[in-house]
């Protein structure tokens, strides 16, 4: 039976723990120089609506190095531009690919090519998730402490898909979880209810970024308008004042805080360019982690876990 990655909650506790040890244990194995090849003869689709830098990098990135071939598609050079129904796409591409990973604006969207293909379907990001991000995130945040049970991440700023995700893993992980958000961008309230019916550790939203951040672990921004909210832009600098990761903030924080962001970052607004630029900075591992988590993702859904 395939299995997808649309969702965190897609996810058990197990399938968390195979990732994190399987993707550590590829970038071992990258610096040492070892070569893996077991995905020869494979293919992996790249459906993207959005652009992108480190998801595609990186997805082809880890795919070519595990001996396969990635396939890069513009939406608009498929037939789904021209109403072509997303079944009917999904079922051909199943029968010319061994995976698809989609980029896209609709979550609706993405769960009806998964419904209708007989691949794997993995969330490269839509406007509701972005859960490959997310996997890499706390890869990078147990490289630094060794695990990701008792720590409290700190969420500061728009309550959009990547904090959606963030919610989700707190859910089947366990750990404290405190967003700071805007009155107005707040995270979905269906994800939260859902998350917070079936979390183990603490999930809340505040208002106050200096409430998020006291004695936390790990505090984690992104931009304050993403893809296609650019026209908001302008108004969301005003309503986000107040909500930037600066020294200040930090020094809320644990003593051996970790600052994280997703990229691309807008120096000066949502994140300081002291802090973004500091040498102790974990931002630029974070991003070279999402080359080794998705070859653990591809190894996970492509070998069966094998």
């Amino acid at each position: 039976m395939k299995k997808d990655l649309l969702t965190l909650l897609d996810l058990t506790r197990d399938d968390f723990d195979r990732l994190f040890d399987r993707a550590i244990a590829y970038k071992k194995r990258k610096k040492m120089g070892i070569i893996d090849r077991p995905l020869i003869g494979k293919s992996l689709a790249l459906i993207f609506d959005k652009p992108s830098t480190r998801t595609r990098v990186s997805f082809e990135a880890a795919m070519v190095q595990l001996g396969g071939t990635p396939l890069y598609i513009n939406t608009r050079d498929t037939q789904v531009s021209r109403n072509e129904p997303v079944r009917d796409t999904a079922r051909v591409l199943a029968r010319y690919v061994d995976a698809v990973a989609i980029r896209t604006f609709s979550q609706d969207l993405l769960e009806e090519f998964a419904e209708f293909a007989s691949i794997p379907v993995i969330n490269a990001l839509t406007d509701r998730y972005h859960p490959t991000q997310v996997l890499s995130d706390l890869m990078t945040v147990i490289e630094r402490f060794g695990t990701c049970s008792g720590i409290r991440v700190a969420w500061i700023g728009d309550g959009n898909n990547v904090a959606h995700s963030w919610i989700n893993a707190a859910a089947v992980l366990g750990f404290d979880l405190s967003l700071a958000c805007p009155e107005g961008y707040h995270p979905d309230s269906a994800v939260l209810e859902r998350a917070t019916g079936m979390a183990a550790g603490r999930i809340s939203v505040v208002c106050d970024p200096k409430e998020a951040a006291s004695g936390a672990h790990v505090l984690y921004t992104d931009v304050w308008a993403s893809m296609g909210q650019e026209s908001e832009q302008a108004e969301r600098k005003k309503i986000f004042q107040g909500f930037q990761i600066d020294r200040q903030l930090v020094s809320l924080a644990d003593p051996a805080a970790i600052v994280l962001h997703c990229l691309p970052a807008h120096r000066g607004e949502e994140i300081s360019e002291e802090l973004l630029e500091d040498p102790a900075s974990v931002i630029w591992d974070q991003a070279e982690n999402k080359m080794h988590m998705n070859k653990a993702i591809l190894m996970e859904l492509l070998t069966k876990g094998a």
